[in-house]
């Protein structure tokens, strides 16, 4: 997490999952780092309950370094660094 007075880092890109329930935020968040570079971030909104654990989870087992998880209006923002 960043320290007081720093920003967050700037996601590469953003994947807007709001509406939508498990297991797509996650079908989709696997789909959309492909598609960033490796030491990049992608940035994933949702609002399913279920997300942050299941976010948190699969960055785990994909070997990806979830940086940030925030809960915002109406539902949580993930910053995910693309590691391989």
């Amino acid at each position: 997490m960043p320290e007081r007075g720093e920003r967050s880092p700037r996601p590469t890109k953003t994947l807007d999952c709001i509406g939508l329930y498990c297991p797509e935020p996650v079908f989709r968040t696997k789909e959309s780092i492909s598609e960033v570079p490796i030491g990049e971030i992608l940035e994933v909104l949702a609002d399913d309950p279920a997300s942050e654990s299941d976010i948190s989870s699969w960055a785990k087992h994909a070997g990806q370094e979830l940086m940030d998880t925030e809960r915002v209006e109406g539902g949580f923002r993930f910053l995910i660094r693309r590691k391989s």
